[in-house]
């Protein structure tokens, strides 16, 4: 009796599907000008208006013969990080799942997960184009220099990222409604802010408060990019501070993330 070879079907369907979704929001995301602006625009908006300060631009001794400027850099990074984990992803997917949509998606051949996926990437994205935006406009305008320990900087930026993007999966995954979302985005958001120095650096705050801001994701991360940025490797303490925060935030996100 002849027996008929079975060719296993190739597994690119969910692949596809997945490249399919990804356009399919990075077109949604692409037509957010709000987002855009507040990712990619105003961190670099933000260096542009403090460089012009010319206090700020003056080297001082108390800062080790930098300037101001120069602390500024790191933190506008972690700002355009801030706006995409907390204040651009949370509401987008919070919406999906009040909408349905989430839901509705389980019962495709495309997983609900292929949209957390593809606005993780997109968000991530997003904070990592205006890191290099507000370097280039760093070093042209006011002359910082670029980081002196790069490998530790990009170390110090993919860490920044994960643990943002970690944040604010925890965010939507604590979050029934898209208003609880923006409360508990906007909450976290300005405590992180504070934390990464925007209003004042980290660097030149009280000794009591340097150390307990040292202990946060973004305080952490803020004096792994300053210090990589003069030419020295990260602490390791500082770096594992991070990754800490990244895997509790991840591991929060990933036990209560409800698809519906």
């Amino acid at each position: 009796m002849a027996t008929a070879n079975t060719v296993p079907a190739p597994r690119t369907a969910p692949s596809r599907a997945s490249l399919a979704v990804l356009r399919s929001e990075a077109r949604l995301f692409l037509r957010e000008p709000g987002s855009l602006f507040w990712i990619l625009a105003f961190p670099t908006v933000l260096l542009t208006i403090l460089g012009l300060i010319p206090s700020f631009r003056e080297h001082d001794d108390a800062l080790g013969g930098r300037r101001v400027i120069d602390l500024y850099v790191p933190v506008a990074v972690l700002l355009a990080m801030i706006m995409a984990g907390l204040q651009a992803m949370p509401p987008v997917l919070t919406g999906y799942r009040e909408r349905g949509i989430l839901r509705r998606m389980s019962t495709t051949p495309v997983r609900p997960s292929a949209v957390l996926g593809a606005q993780i990437v997109l968000h991530g994205a997003a904070a990592l184009g205006s890191t290099l935006l507000v370097m280039a406009v760093g070093r042209i305008a006011f002359g910082v220099r670029l980081p002196g320990q790069p490998f530790g900087y990009l170390l110090g930026l993919l860490l920044a990222v994960a643990c943002v993007l970690a944040l604010g999966a925890l965010v939507c995954a604590v979050s029934r409604t898209t208003k609880i979302a923006a409360a508990i985005g906007s909450a976290v958001f300005f405590l992180m802010m504070f934390t990464a120095g925007v209003w004042v650096p980290v660097q030149v705050m009280p000794d009591v408060l340097r150390h307990i801001v040292q202990v946060t994701p973004f305080g952490a991360a803020s004096q792994v990019l300053d210090r990589a940025a003069t030419g020295a490797w990260p602490s390791w303490a500082y770096l594992g501070v991070v990754a800490l925060w990244t895997v509790l935030a991840a591991a929060g996100a990933i036990r209560t993330f409800r698809w519906e």
